[in-house]
């Protein structure tokens, strides 16, 4: 299977929400009240029952006015995913397409992914005792479809396809901006199968981490540590079959009439 990626661009974004809208109905997530914190951006965040949030951001311009942005959120789907290294359940992992899934049924709620991601996506339910997230629907690029946010756009902000092919038209497209115009997403760690082009500075846009990176403690725990324990369990489960190769199997120790001691090793 090739690698997909989703591409974001948000020049064409104009807030409708119908991707957001579109990941709710295909994986049935359930509605909740919600708190209006002055803004139409709705939810404040993304929350366990909302994997796909269009952000609302008014970006004040030299001139002094004021211009609508918006920007689609979720999960970045990360090559070298943190949330992946450090579940120890086996919940979070990669797909044959490179994105990250999540069997929910494996889950046992210790929210480690949530510390571990530099984008800080995953969204933790207290009344299941389960994280979830965006899995990219799986259950429809599988079947050769496009995940429901793409499907439902009306003008062209998202687009999806082969990895190899997203990329450079993700770059000709940032080319055709021009200005302050970049690619985001697939430069940051060890790349992604998400990403944006931006229009404005990646440092205008709100809750959008300037240089996301895997934390220290994960690196030092999962790439250094974790291969030096299991090197470590394996000589000694290998000095204890050398052993028994050279010496047998231990046998008891008999005490005999006159009190001496036969057998044993």
């Amino acid at each position: 299977m090739s690698e997909k990626m989703k591409v974001i661009d948000v020049s064409k974004c104009t807030g409708c929400r119908g991707c957001q809208l579109a990941c709710k109905q295909w994986n049935q997530l359930p509605a909740k009240q919600t708190k209006n914190v002055g803004t139409y951006q709705n939810p404040p965040e993304l929350q366990p029952n909302t994997w796909t949030l269009v952000r609302f951001q008014e970006i004040k311009k030299d001139d002094g006015s004021v211009k609508w942005t918006f920007r689609k959120e979720g999960c970045m789907h990360c090559t070298d995913a943190a949330c992946v290294k450090v579940c120890p359940s086996g919940a979070l992992h990669h797909t044959e397409f490179g994105t990250v899934g999540i069997a929910q049924e494996k889950c046992i709620g210790c929210k480690e992914c949530m510390s571990a991601c530099p984008f800080e996506v995953p969204r933790y339910d207290s009344e299941k005792n389960k994280v979830s997230k965006c899995d990219l629907c799986f259950s429809r690029v599988a079947e050769n479809l496009p995940p429901a946010c793409v499907k439902a756009c009306p003008t062209g902000a998202l687009s999806f396809g082969d990895k190899a092919d997203m990329l450079p038209k993700a770059q000709k497209r940032v080319a055709q901006l021009g200005g302050d115009a970049s690619l985001y997403g697939d430069g940051f760690v060890g790349g992604t199968h998400v990403a944006y082009v931006l229009q404005e500075k990646p440092e205008v846009y709100v809750k959008l981490p300037r240089n996301p990176q895997v934390p220290l403690s994960v690196i030092i725990w999962k790439d250094l540590l974790k291969p030096v324990a299991l090197l470590g369990a394996g000589a000694v489960v290998g000095g204890a079959l050398l052993h028994y190769l050279i010496h047998g199997p231990k046998r008891p120790v008999e005490i005999t009439e006159d009190g001496k001691k036969e057998g044993g090793n």
